[in-house]
């Protein structure tokens, strides 16, 4: 009797299974095994020991960007292009309201000069003043010479890395200061992932832990836009934790001017700016989703 047992033993999982659902068990109403259901089992259960066990332990991150505050300066292609369509439509438009009663106003003044005016045609406006369109050009163009506009450029902003109102032409990207292992370096806002949550949700956590929290921001999606993996060096390498895989999330600032003051653990940098900040091998995985806007 144990001979037969050895030989079931040591047949596969799976030829046993598939011998199984050949057999009459089928007449009695159970569900029948086939191979594929026991292989895709099989799989799933392969999967979920293998998260269980992974070496690497999960950080999110946050790529929170601050989109342009003003309109960007024009090229000089972009600059002759305005005017060419800015011509085309002064040539094609019709005259504005403001025209005809320019042109009126020249009528009336051109009859005043000539022998054929009638006083009476004025009649109606004897008791009020007149006030002709060329009276209110000029009135407008000395409001025009009191009004000075804001600065595009300030000096005094734009060379703070931590204020978030530098650039207002360009988008910036938050990076905040993090220890990580024995040093404090320029990192996305990350934390590491906690059990029961899903990746944004860390993300999200990361960007509330900040020193200067207070941002209100708009994931856009629950996905990932992109992932960093790094191994740990030898000596701090275990059987349980050989390094990290950083998931990236993307979200845009939504109050561009937060209450907080400014705070010299996080910087607002332009794309062209992060090089000079962030790790080489880290730069290349997070200059691919960082769209210059």
């Amino acid at each position: 009797m144990a001979a037969p047992c050895r030989r079931v033993v040591s047949r596969p999982v799976i030829q046993f299974l598939s011998s199984f659902s050949r057999t009459a068990v089928g007449k009695t109403g159970f569900r029948q095994f086939s191979s594929s259901s026991a292989c895709r089992v099989t799989l799933q259960t392969q999967d979920v020991m293998e998260r269980a066990t992974s070496p690497y332990s999960l950080v999110a991150a946050v790529c929170l960007q601050r989109l342009p505050v003003i309109s960007a300066d024009y090229k000089p292609i972009e600059q002759q292009f305005r005017d060419m369509m800015l011509q085309m439509e002064l040539e094609k438009s019709v005259l504005s309201d403001h025209e005809l009663r320019l042109l009126e106003d020249a009528e009336r003044l051109r009859r005043k000069l000539a022998d054929d005016y009638d006083s009476d045609e004025e009649g109606s406006h004897d008791d009020q003043e007149i006030v002709l369109a060329q009276d209110l050009e000029d009135s407008w163009e000395q409001k025009l010479k009191t009004f000075q506009p804001a600065p595009r450029v300030r000096d005094d902003l734009d060379k703070n890395l931590n204020s978030v109102e530098r650039c207002l032409a360009d988008s910036l990207v938050l990076l905040a200061e993090q220890q990580v292992g024995g040093e404090k370096i320029w990192l996305l806002p990350q934390t590491q992932w906690q059990e029961g949550e899903t990746l944004r949700q860390t993300a999200e956590r990361a960007l509330a832990s900040l020193p200067a929290a207070g941002f209100k921001a708009t994931f856009l999606g629950n996905a990932p836009c992109g992932v960093y993996k790094y191994k740990l060096p030898k000596a701090a390498r275990t059987e349980n934790s050989v390094g990290t895989k950083v998931f990236f999330f993307k979200a845009i600032l939504s109050d561009s001017s937060p209450s907080t003051a400014p705070n010299k653990s996080i910087m607002w940098l332009k794309k062209s700016e992060l090089e000079r900040y962030l790790k080489p091998a880290y730069f290349m995985k997070v200059n691919r989703f960082i769209l210059n806007l």
